[in-house]
């Protein structure tokens, strides 16, 4: 079984803003864009995904069901989450064959399913997406969509940056930092400012990334595993 090995403080909590990109010309000058930045900035990692995301379960429920499959250290991060979290989006994640439970739960005023300063938990599990996902609706969740991309990995100025080809959004970027105290929000969030206007991108709006992640879940069927694209201002 494998296990992640990145960062095992108590939480993390993941700070990610969004960008919508949409055509491929304008990702590829966000690529020069980032190498402009920093000339050592090249390509980590190239992956496609399956992203399973679910609602109106017991994360209690799941969090007990899911623990002979995690570490102890793992299972218990997960259960500090259940006891400290007001709102939470459960995923289950296909990562090039490799298959993970995901927990983002909001701290911020943002959601949890796309909000800029979260408690995030992700770990992989030795079962097929289909057995997690089982495992998930058996504690009483059920679908809200099912989600495709393409996803390239970099890391600019000590933020990690990915663009993603999304089923439905077309280009996206992702600007993220990983920090371990709730303290260090404010501070990683201004650094990702700071670089998006270096790179000369916008943030897209919670409240029209609200409305596109709306649409998609209520037509996620027309889109999954598809390269058909929508817009919605």
């Amino acid at each position: 079984m494998r296990y992640n090995t990145r960062m095992k403080s108590a939480h993390s909590y993941e700070v990610e803003v969004k960008s919508l990109l949409g055509s491929p010309e304008r990702a590829e000058e966000v690529r020069k864009a980032l190498k402009n930045k920093d000339s050592s900035v090249k390509l980590l990692s190239r992956n496609k995904q399956l992203n399973h995301y679910f609602v109106d379960g017991d994360l209690s429920v799941l969090a007990k069901r899911a623990s002979k499959f995690l570490l102890p250290e793992a299972a218990n991060r997960l259960g500090d989450i259940v006891k400290r979290a007001k709102e939470t989006s459960v995923r289950t994640r296909d990562k090039d064959g490799e298959v993970l439970l995901v927990v983002k739960a909001s701290i911020d005023d943002t959601t949890s399913s796309n909000g800029i300063a979260r408690l995030e938990f992700e770990e992989p599990v030795n079962m097929s997406l289909g057995e997690l996902d089982a495992l998930v609706l058996s504690a009483g969740y059920k679908y809200q969509a099912k989600w495709s991309r393409e996803r390239e990995e970099y890391n600019c100025a000590g933020t990690n940056v990915t663009l993603d080809k999304n089923a439905g959004y077309g280009w996206l970027a992702e600007f993220e930092r990983v920090v371990s105290a709730e303290a260090e929000v404010a501070e990683a969030r201004s650094a990702i400012a700071e670089l998006m206007r270096e790179l000369g991108v916008e943030e897209l709006p919670q409240e029209r990334l609200a409305r596109m992640f709306d649409f998609y879940n209520k037509n996620w069927q027309d889109y999954y595993g598809t390269e058909k694209i929508f817009t919605i201002k």
